[in-house]
């Protein structure tokens, strides 16, 4: 699972453009949102198409359970584990 972390952590940073931060830098424990990181929503529907266009998992914003999801690099990528698709990195 953490080999996955630091790939989530990294896809993070691509994908956001986080200019100055380390995969190292992030930790997987800690929220994403306000606190941590310090992402907004509109962060939150570009992770998610990032998510989608490297694992395959599908979110969908009425989910209830979003908030949990992307709540830290460690729930995203039990996520991602519990539902990438087949052949997708």
């Amino acid at each position: 699972m953490e080999d996955l972390e630091l790939e989530i952590k990294s896809l993070i940073i691509q994908s956001l453009n986080l200019e100055g931060v380390t995969p190292e830098a992030i930790d997987a424990g800690a929220p994403l949102f306000v606190e941590g990181l310090g992402l907004d929503s509109i962060d939150a529907l570009e992770l998610a198409m990032a998510l989608r266009q490297r694992y395959g998992v599908r979110t969908s914003a009425d989910d209830a359970r979003n908030r949990e999801v992307f709540a830290s690099v460690r729930s995203l990528a039990q996520f991602v584990a519990a539902n990438r698709q087949d052949g997708v990195r």
